[in-house]
């Protein structure tokens, strides 16, 4: 028998379109597994998360750029077809901002963490982002947010070269601008060049002190703070490998024991009085040894199985079962334990894991959308490769697909994301 209220549906809602988003199906096949309903309102046409026997029906997701109207009328007209309350769970920062603000609108049709409705927007804008550090005493990089060109340029003299640039909401970032999340600035004119494009980006440019990557840097915490606002779930991990190399998204993670990470993602939920389920991105200061923290995702990381612990609790199941009411089981954690992501590390995929092991995308009770990941990964390999013969250049490894409105550096731009 299921530890979770079967009776209650989930309804995963992620609005951006990249089909390669396995975090998606991790929530699904966490739910499906437990006996729970599942749907899914996301892109089927190109994902393979469709493919997997967990999903009960897939849903039409609003557009990218949806206004909160859209958003309400698409998960109204699912929740008419559900026909009885369902835990909603947004998969990306869009769907998460949406969903706080509709929150009045959005009940009693769906089950949501009680929180001030404009604080995942808060933690999710990265130019508020250090004045949330600092009212946890949580290290930030300095960060200056430039008003005009020329004040970029003078940020950009006053912070050091290289820095980082990013703009303060990404999930607004308008598809075919060229324009990324994060890139590296290399010189004053770049700086002044990017905040020239404030307009067209939708948001705020800022400018971040650099951080170099290195070994034992790169680490995120997973966790889901409860009504009382207490961390159950989750827990640290080190990101072994990113892609691409030294930034991007996580393709081998490590549930790894670290004190100082897990009291820094406690204090902020404590100062902020935040609800639900986090994922932090850190990054340690080789001089000072200090955990700065770069991201603050409200919602599940996409290697959130990685903390599945011995009572087979999740950051996704942990939300399923306090929005039911429903005691949070207290499990064994599996420190040691590791997470591949197959398609950006086949070689971790394929060696031992002593300390335990989850695929992103094969599973043995679920093998479809592994299978269709592969067909998917191949064709977009090869139309990488026609491009970068067709242009006449030498054709590297493919870019990766981008992760929900956080699109991935290059190889030459190896900075904090």
């Amino acid at each position: 028998m299921s530890f979770l209220d079967t009776r209650v549906p989930a309804v995963l809602l992620r609005i951006d379109q990249n089909p390669f988003h396995h975090g998606t199906l991790g929530a699904v096949r966490s739910l499906g597994r437990a006996g729970v309903e599942v749907h899914v309102v996301a892109d089927a046409v190109r994902s393979p998360v469709h493919r997997s026997r967990y999903v009960h029906r897939m849903h039409p997701p609003p557009l990218p750029g949806a206004s909160p109207d859209d958003v309400l009328a698409v998960l109204r007209r699912v929740a008419g077809l559900i026909a009885r309350p369902a835990v909603l769970v947004p998969m990306d920062d869009a769907g998460a901002v949406a969903v706080a603000r509709l929150r009045d609108a959005l009940t009693p049709s769906y089950l949501l963490p009680a929180m001030p409705p404009a604080l995942p927007e808060r933690v999710a804008d990265k130019a508020e982002l250090a004045a949330v550090c600092a009212s946890a005493d949580v290290p930030h990089p300095l960060t200056l947010v430039p008003d005009s060109a020329a004040e970029a340029a003078a940020d950009a003299r006053r912070l050091g070269l290289p820095l980082v640039a990013k703009w303060s909401r990404p999930w607004l970032l308008p598809a075919g601008s060229g324009l990324r999340s994060t890139v590296l600035v290399r010189s004053e004119q770049q700086a002044r060049e990017l905040c020239l494009r404030t307009g067209e980006a939708g948001s705020r440019l800022l400018l971040q002190a650099y951080l170099p990557p290195g070994p034992d840097r790169d680490w995120f915490f997973h966790g889901y703070a409860d009504h009382a606002g207490t961390v159950r779930a989750g827990g640290p991990g080190r990101k072994e490998l990113a892609w691409p190399r030294g930034a991007g998204l996580t393709a081998v993670g490590r549930w790894t024991p670290n004190p100082q990470v897990r009291a820094a993602a406690e204090r902020l939920v404590g100062a902020l009085g935040y609800r639900g389920v986090l994922d932090l991105d850190f990054r340690r200061c080789g001089t000072t040894g200090r955990y700065h923290l770069l991201d603050f995702n409200p919602r599940p990381g996409a290697q959130f199985r990685l903390f599945a612990d011995g009572a087979g609790l999740d950051v996704v199941r942990a939300l399923h079962l306090d929005l039911t009411g429903r005691p949070l089981p207290d499990g064994v954690p599996v420190p040691g334990r590791t997470f591949v992501v197959e398609n950006y590390a086949p070689l971790a995929a394929l060696r031992t894991a002593p300390g335990g092991r989850e695929l992103a995308w094969y599973a043995r009770d679920d093998r479809g959308p592994g299978w269709a990941m592969w067909a998917q990964w191949c064709r977009h390999v090869s139309r990488r490769l026609r491009e970068r013969i067709g242009a006449g250049t030498p054709a590297p490894a493919p870019a990766p697909i981008p992760r929900a409105a956080s699109p991935s550096l290059t190889d030459d731009e190896k900075a904090s994301s």
